[in-house]
């Protein structure tokens, strides 16, 4: 939401937010119901296997192609690499990727040509939810902007270095942005 909330005051605003949890089960009914070979990648042991066992049952048709909880950095390292072996021999067309943001945005840009033609998509905590291991915020929390918040108070210790020490940047970031922009437009006005 804070991404929504910085281009309305950059004056490009973006329509809404859609989060990869808000995905998952769009994607995989249309996965179903067109027989694409889908992917999951990440959360904790166990995670992967549940939410397949979940979608599954809630979507029949739906065609498994894999699933894997592997600990991956953003280092070249023999696991993550194992588990990008695995991915590609298992040959998906749709992966949903929970590795956390920024991890999985960075993990599938740095493997897009390893993924192709695939389709990658960061689903967050997504699979968390669908296994049932964690509960997602009540829908008025999440269209005001205050899942962030929710999700702090339920993982604190996970979590707490993400929004109270990584996220602020983001805040500096626009302030310099926006800071940016007033002396443009003030040293173009007549």
């Amino acid at each position: 939401m804070p991404v929504v909330w910085a281009s309305r005051l950059l004056g490009t605003p973006l329509p809404e937010k859609v989060s990869g949890s808000d995905l998952v089960l769009p994607l995989a009914e249309r996965a179903a119901q067109r027989g694409w070979r889908t992917y999951l990648l990440g959360g904790a042991p166990g995670v992967a296997e549940e939410a397949a066992r979940r979608l599954q049952a809630r979507f029949p048709g739906l065609v498994l192609a894999g699933t894997d909880a592997p600990r991956v950095t953003l280092e070249a390292d023999a696991e993550g690499d194992h588990a990008l072996a695995r991915l590609a021999a298992a040959r998906p067309q749709l992966v949903l990727v929970a590795l956390g943001a920024p991890k999985q945005e960075v993990w599938i840009h740095r493997h897009r040509a390893a993924l192709g033609p695939a389709v990658a998509v960061g689903v967050g905590a997504a699979l968390d939810f669908v296994a049932g291991r964690v509960r997602r915020a009540p829908r008025w929390v999440s269209r005001a902007g205050l899942e962030w918040l929710w999700r702090l108070g339920r993982e604190p210790r996970r979590l707490w270095r993400r929004y109270l020490v990584q996220d602020p940047a983001f805040a500096a970031i626009l302030w310099r942005e926006l800071r940016a922009r007033r002396r443009t437009t003030r040293s173009t006005s007549p």
